[in-house]
């Protein structure tokens, strides 16, 4: 019971015991709750026989404190079940799903929208949390002390009466979770809704600048405008359709005291029941149906609830990578040993490559668009496992490796660059955490980030802004390049790394980079010739297997595909308007 808990409500498995516990505690609540009843009914049946003495007042006095005790006991118990716990499991949750995230495949990260995640992450926590303070053990606490009660009263008292008072509580709930597919596909259809919106804000938040610059703002705002009113539309019509059942199921329990009352009637008329019975069950359903329709109204919310339960578990359940955290590799040569690789649609990527990265060395991925070059650098660091064959680093599997252990040889600039909004120190200090100030100038130096620097308002302290903003594209190249020299890494992956470098600059770093490249593993993706001009050995990828490779002079001396492209960018460097 306790994992099946865990993976319906996105628990830890103390969250899943605390959840059993305050079911527990909210249904004694409810129980005790229920004893002022039993004590009014004594109390009347006295008053009626004449049998108040001394010791009755005495017991009626006690019970009264006893009960007051209780209920204080009670609410405090379950004040601490409910909420404290909730509380504390939300943040167990919280730091489980970064855990989780942390621990996940980088493709997963790829394959999954952003704010989707965010909304994982903030919304759905917090949706579950006040379904677990304040919906599911109201629910499981109501149901299980009404079916106690019921079952109590069928012993005692006459079982007409008994059905006349109950049957609408199963027939209410029945009629909610008649509707439990359709609210469950409402939920979902509602997620996509405002998902979309969200994109489409954050969008326009974005591309506001292009907007602008292309005249195109007040169209892209009314497409966003009915985003919105799309959000609105259906959460009424949700809300609507839900109120439907809810309202319904709250109209069959109203029935329950009219039927209540007219079996009661007609078993007082016939002398079958006496007046203090008669007036016991009218007390009882009066006292029994308002919480009731909050408790449907709780189990609507729980099934709608349902959703955002299961998208946490599949983030929860979702399987991760592992390894050895220890690494046994001779060296650091990167071999791909017959690779094969498709993406989740089964769209092959890369089919049957072979080829060997050597230490020391620079190795550098060419070819068209879509041949598999960036696939290669990611499957190199783990990002992904391959789907078969082997990579190795170093003689070591690395699929066999913990991915951060694996990560921590590996100083890697992406083409899109990643900042904070924090200082350029800061923002270079990722590369090594702990680094000296000395350490991080001395690597921003490497990549030529001096002379932009220095002209910053506070230089090194200065704040970028969110992701940059404050830099131009080649600053935050830099930057970026600053971190993996500061890193000091074995192996070293470039994607694209001088892409958005002017020649000048460009040329800086190529010179920095044959000093941090000595004795180093160097695997580069570029597109410019000029850029692996002086590579030990180039790998051509197109339609994602190894067309060719061989050093520069090599490809060169034939009509290969590298001296095509190198011949078609030096046409397209000399044209002119």
């Amino acid at each position: 019971m306790i994992e099946k808990l865990q993976h319906k409500y996105a628990l830890s498995k103390q969250g899943a015991k605390d959840m059993v516990r305050a079911c527990v505690v909210v249904t004694l609540a409810n129980i005790v709750l229920m004893l002022p009843a039993g004590v009014l009914y004594t109390l009347i049946d006295d008053l009626l026989r004449n049998n108040l003495g001394r010791d009755r007042v005495s017991f009626y006095v006690i019970s009264s404190v006893v009960i007051l005790l209780l209920i204080a006991l009670t609410n405090f118990l379950q004040y601490n079940a409910t909420f404290l716990t909730t509380y504390r499991e939300s943040g167990v949750r919280r730091t489980t799903i970064a855990e989780k995230l942390r621990r996940l495949p980088l493709s997963y990260f790829g394959k999954k929208n952003i704010a989707d995640l965010t909304t994982n992450i903030m919304g759905d926590c917090a949706m579950i949390e006040t379904a677990s303070s304040h919906w599911i053990p109201e629910l499981i606490g109501a149901v299980i002390s009404v079916t106690l009660v019921g079952i109590s009263l069928f012993f005692f008292f006459d079982w007409r009466m008994v059905l006349a008072s109950f049957w609408v509580i199963p027939v209410a709930f029945a009629i909610i979770i008649s509707c439990s597919g359709a609210e469950k596909r409402a939920v979902r259809k509602n997620q996509a809704i405002k998902l979309s919106m969200a994109d489409g804000i954050q969008e326009c938040l974005e591309s506001i600048r292009d907007l602008r610059a292309n005249n195109a703002e007040n169209g892209y705002m009314e497409e966003l405008d009915g985003k919105i009113k799309k959000v609105e539309k259906f959460a009424l019509f949700t809300e609507l359709k839900m109120a439907v059942y809810v309202n319904s199921s709250a109209i069959i329990l109203k029935i329950g005291i009219g039927t209540t009352a007219v079996m009661g009637g007609i078993l007082f008329a016939r002398g079958e029941i006496d007046l203090l019975t008669f007036f016991m069950f009218l007390m009882l359903v009066s006292r029994l149906y308002a919480p009731m329709e909050i408790t449907l109204q709780n189990f609507a919310a729980i099934i709608a609830t349902g959703i955002q339960c299961e998208r946490l578990d599949e983030v929860l359940s979702h399987e991760i990578q592992t390894g050895s955290e220890t690494l046994n590799n001779k060296g650091y040569d990167i071999v791909f040993d017959h690779v094969g690789f498709k993406y989740a649609d089964d769209t092959d990527v890369l089919k049957d490559v072979s080829f060997t990265a050597k230490q020391g060395e620079v190795t550098a991925l060419i070819g068209p668009s879509g041949g598999g070059k960036t696939t290669i650098s990611r499957l190199a660091a783990r990002f992904w496992d391959v789907g078969s064959g082997k990579i190795t680093l170093g003689g070591e599997d690395v699929s066999k490796v913990d991915p951060e252990t694996l990560l921590s040889k590996y100083s890697i600039v992406f083409q899109d660059v990643t900042l904070f909004n924090n200082s350029v120190m800061e923002n270079i200090r990722i590369g090594k955490s702990g680094a000296t100030d000395a350490e991080v100038m001395e690597a921003a130096k490497l990549a030529n980030c001096d002379e932009f620097v220095n002209l910053l308002p506070d230089k090194y302290n200065t704040a970028i802004g969110e992701n940059g903003s404050e830099l131009s594209g080649g600053e935050r190249q830099r930057i970026s390049i600053a971190r993996a020299f500061l890193k000091d890494a074995p192996v070293i992956l470039l994607d694209e790394a001088t892409a958005s470098l002017d020649a000048e600059n460009e040329t800086a770093i190529q010179e920095a980079l044959s000093r941090l490249i000595k004795n180093k593993t160097v695997l580069i993706i570029a597109h410019r010739m000029r850029t692996i001009a002086n590579a030990d050995n180039i790998v051509v990828l197109k339609d994602g297997v190894v067309a060719e490779q061989g050093s520069p002079a090599e490809l060169s001396a034939y009509d290969s595909i590298y001296s095509r492209m190198t011949k078609q960018q030096l046409i397209s460097q000399n044209w002119k308007m």
